[in-house]
């Protein structure tokens, strides 16, 4: 399934699957939008399938807008699971 991305009051919802397949374009869709914007929030509500591949590119997107000095936050069902990844690969 294509990943679809749409914009809702500011917030970028993410509807699809987030694997090795859809990875590449969302990171290269994103890193135009976090140039865009000062404050990205993406919404993961949509996303009905997340792989190793998907969470690296939300890893390095949240690099991006770091190295950027820009706020990217991720919101929605998921997260902690997101955030469970984020704190053991930091822990490593």
């Amino acid at each position: 399934m294509a990943l679809k991305i749409t914009q809702q009051n500011g917030t970028f919802l993410v509807n699809g699957q987030l694997n090795s397949s859809t990875t590449r374009s969302f990171i290269i869709h994103f890193e135009y939008i976090i140039e865009q914007y000062q404050n990205v929030v993406l919404n993961i509500d949509g996303i009905t399938e997340i792989d190793h591949d998907g969470l690296e590119g939300i890893k390095t997107l949240t690099a991006i807008a770091l190295r950027n000095h820009k706020m990217f936050s991720v919101i929605g069902n998921g997260c902690k699971d997101i955030y469970q990844d984020f704190n053991c690969s930091q822990v490593a």
